[in-house]
């Protein structure tokens, strides 16, 4: 039975998968006194815009050539914007040039708007301008389309200058730019992080009472959501909100769970969710994978287990990315046996892929699950799913955290003789824990190894080599290294300055210290926080404090702010050397500065005071502690308690001893050997 043009049309329309679709346009037409109709081939023609699907359009041409079915400009423009969007500008030049041949219409300016258009997503730009100037030798004049599209071009350069001047120029011509005009800039000025152009030309769309639509709401939103910034973001939502003809969409709301998961703020997340219940928006999978990913990396594995059932119960397909944050959101939270009730679930569902044993090989061996993680490593390579560099760096990293260096080294030698992928967090990983272990020679031959296998050496990796050779009294080696890094294509980092200065302040070589801050300085390189501590602290013990304080100066005439780590160092430099009024006067300094002094910097005044015999000063400490909620620790009672029996205050000492006691903190040998000294010194005075 011969199946009429409409019929095809109806079953095509009813047919949702493209794939079929052909299948059964094929099979009509292969049919004898098929009708055929303009309508029949603008369909399917515009279901093979997908780019496995393009391939085909040629034939269908053919087809419509060879019957003569002449067809309207829409279905030739179909076949050019399927070319564009598929970045093959000759094939849509060919169909463009030929259309009256194929299709027996004429090429209109929409036509002239495909073409390109099509050059510009292929970047084509010399061949789009010197088409425009081709409009006006055809006779075809340019439309707001056309000019939408030379916006395109000055925003894809980069020229967003020219693109706003374009813009002013089109109202100035008594054309009115709209949504689209507008939307591309702001586009283009969110891509390259102008945000703050990008929401002056949204403003500007306002201001000339252009009608505004919600993807630029939504571009603007995630921009500033991906630039860190909450309260912008948060004011283009609440302008949104406000809006009258313009509503949020599902991508609004996936765009908000996902920015505000990133920033922390579940409460928030939990608003928006139940806002888009009651407004009855479809939560679609990439909303409940966003809330379940936020969730998990905050801890909440509850919350993102009951976002789970919601998303299985309501029938949306749950993807590998869901289940792989789901799995990593066990792991961090130690429940490893959801975690392999999950992991079977996947199995039996066919989501598994190489990222999901990376999570759970990386998690397994965080929580020191070392043999499930190696039977999951070896279950991997029995499903021939190809091990990539990630995994066999979580897989190295991970065994020598936990202990197991020389099966560390077994599956690098392994990986390295099957010509697997090694990156160098791998090489990295496994220096880092030689040297970490004593085994420098090992390490020195595995940065030989690296090179031959095409892994570039890094700095980290220089640094952990010369951080081990520092470890082990090892500094001309650790000098040596740093001296051939630059020869071997690996500039040093102020992590690997700070490395080699710190070796060199504490075996006292200020001289060659200083020499490399001054070399940082020559190489552009700014010396930070650790840098000047190091060398304060290195000064200080050496009791060149007079030096120290001079490099403090120098540090705050730099612009640098001291955190609490710098003031103790200075604090106990200065008190270690008896100048304990010094070190009041910083301490006092430093509350000044809104530096919060911490348990430490207390201890540190406290024991100061008590060995220059100013007990009273000392508690006047102490209780500065309990004002600020601090809770002192066993180090806080040894100094108290050696300070009172220095000073003969024994009843004062044995207050402080119970006290110590009612708080749950139990005395050490150190505290018995304070005791039991200060006993036998009081006895033998009486």
């Amino acid at each position: 039975m011969v199946i009429s043009a409409k019929r095809l049309l109806d079953l095509l329309k009813a047919e949702k998968n493209p794939h079929t679709a052909l299948a059964l346009f094929d099979s009509a037409t292969r049919e004898p006194g098929c009708a055929r109709s303009p309508h029949v081939f603008h369909h399917i023609l515009r279901r093979l815009i997908d780019p496995k699907l393009v391939v085909h359009v040629s034939r269908i041409l053919e087809l419509i050539e060879i019957q003569k079915c002449y067809c309207p400009e829409d279905v030739a423009l179909s076949v050019i914007q399927a070319y564009g969007k598929n970045s093959m500008p000759d094939k849509a030049l060919d169909v463009f040039q030929r259309m009256n041949e194929i299709f027996g219409c004429e090429a209109g300016v929409r036509s002239y708007n495909a073409l390109l258009n099509a050059f510009v997503e292929s970047k084509q730009w010399d061949r789009a301008e010197s088409f425009i100037s081709y409009f006006e030798t055809a006779g075809i004049s340019p439309n707001l389309q056309t000019y939408n599209i030379l916006i395109k071009i000055l925003c894809r350069k980069r020229q967003f200058e020219k693109a706003k001047r374009f813009l002013n120029s089109l109202w100035e011509k008594g054309l009115k730019p709209d949504v689209y005009s507008y939307g591309t800039v702001i586009n283009g000025l969110v891509k390259t992080g102008d945000l703050l152009g990008a929401l002056a030309v949204f403003d500007e769309m306002f201001e000339r009472g252009v009608e505004t639509n919600v993807v630029c709401y939504n571009i603007l939103i995630d921009g500033f959501f991906k630039k860190g910034d909450y309260m912008r973001a948060k004011e283009i939502w609440e302008r949104l909100v406000m809006e009258t003809s313009v509503y949020p969409n599902v991508v609004t709301y996936n765009v908000m769970i996902n920015g505000l998961c990133k920033c922390g703020r579940f409460d928030e997340c939990l608003e928006m969710w139940d806002r888009m219940k009651k407004n009855e928006r479809e939560k679609d999978s990439f909303t409940y994978c966003s809330f379940i990913h936020g969730l998990c990396k905050a801890g909440n594995v509850e919350g993102a287990e009951r976002v789970y059932r919601e998303m299985v119960e309501s029938g949306i397909f749950v993807d590998v990315v869901t289940y792989n944050a789901m799995i990593d959101g066990f792991c961090r939270a130690g429940k490893i046996k959801e975690c392999f009730e999950l992991w079977e679930v996947m199995g039996r569902k066919g989501c598994l892929n190489v990222v999901s044993y990376n999570i759970l090989i990386r998690g397994l061996l965080e929580n020191g699950k070392v043999d499930e993680a190696i039977s999951i490593w070896e279950l991997l390579r029995e499903k021939n799913c190809n091990a990539d560099s990630t995994t066999h760096g979580v897989l190295i990293n991970g065994l020598c955290k936990n202990g197991y260096l020389n099966k560390a080294i077994q599956i690098l030698n392994e990986v390295e003789e099957g010509g697997g992928d090694l990156d160098v967090f791998a090489y990295t990983s496994m220096i880092d824990g030689l040297c970490k272990e004593g085994r420098l020679a090992d390490a020195a031959s595995l940065v030989n190894r690296m090179d031959k296998h095409g892994c570039k050496l890094n700095a980290y990796t220089c640094n952990s080599l010369m951080n081990g050779f520092i470890q082990a009294s090892k500094l001309e080696n650790a000098i040596f290294l740093f001296k051939e890094m630059s020869r071997k294509g690996c500039s040093p980092t102020v992590v690997s300055y700070n490395t080699l200065i710190n070796g060199l302040c504490k075996v006292e070589r200020f001289g060659e210290a200083y020499g490399f801050v001054k070399e940082m300085l020559e190489k552009g390189w700014k010396p930070d926080m650790i840098t000047y501590s190091l060398l304060i602290n290195g000064l200080c013990q050496s009791k060149k404090i007079d030096m120290a304080f001079k490099l403090w100066c120098q540090f705050l005439q730099k612009g640098f702010t001291p955190d609490v780590t710098m003031y103790n160092i200075l604090i106990h430099g200065l008190c270690s050397a008896g100048k304990v009024e010094d070190a009041l006067q910083l301490y006092s300094n430093m509350k000044k500065r809104n530096c919060v002094p911490n348990l430490v910097t207390y201890n540190t005044l406290m024991d100061g005071l008590f060995k220059t015999g100013d007990c009273d000063k000392a508690l006047e400490i102490w209780n500065h502690i309990l004002e600020e909620r601090l809770r002192p620790d066993i180090i806080s009672y040894n100094i108290t308690l050696k300070g009172l029996c220095s000073c003969s205050r024994m009843s004062d000492a044995s207050e402080f001893l119970n006290d110590a006691l009612y708080r749950g903190i139990l005395p050490t040998t150190i505290t018995w050997h304070i005791l039991v000294r200060a006993v036998m010194n009081n006895g033998a005075s009486t």
